[in-house]
């Protein structure tokens, strides 16, 4: 089998339970514990593996709203707007899209109301950033 296929077998294993066991993994993977070891080792140093995370069910959480936040940006400050961005505590994550905006954020806070808030007092005071389109999302089906 190739390196890369075992890379890949490693990947799928981790994307589905961030919190395998190495031993679950070379199961899952067909490979041995040394090799699951050695291959997350390489993968995090590469930066290919940048962190592992918990799914969370927006519906049952009692204490946070969770939107999608589609973020448009003029082009000549967008380097400047997405190092903004970034350094928002509400912001979980930033993705660059080549969808309908610029830009994607995970956005939490209390409740609907306060991602407004976010949106409005943070999100669109940071210069360039042009609009802002919220996604609240309701049930987690997968």
């Amino acid at each position: 089998m190739s390196a890369e296929s075992t890379e890949n077998r490693i990947l799928a294993v981790l994307e589905k339970d961030a919190q395998a066991s190495y031993a679950e993994i070379a199961e899952l993977a067909g490979v041995s514990k040394p090799t699951v070891r050695k291959y997350i080792s390489k993968l995090e140093s590469e930066g290919v593996i940048v962190g592992y995370s918990a799914d969370v069910d927006p519906k049952k959480l009692t204490s946070q709203t969770i939107a999608l936040v589609g973020i448009e940006v003029a082009s000549e400050r967008y380097v400047e707007a997405t190092r903004a961005l970034t350094e928002l505590d509400s912001v979980e994550s930033l993705f660059s899209s080549s969808g309908d905006h610029m830009l994607m954020a995970e956005v939490r806070a209390p409740d609907g109301a306060s991602v407004g808030k976010v949106i409005s007092e943070d999100i669109l005071s940071i210069d360039g950033v042009t609009a802002a389109h919220p996604s609240f999302l309701q049930e987690r089906l997968k």
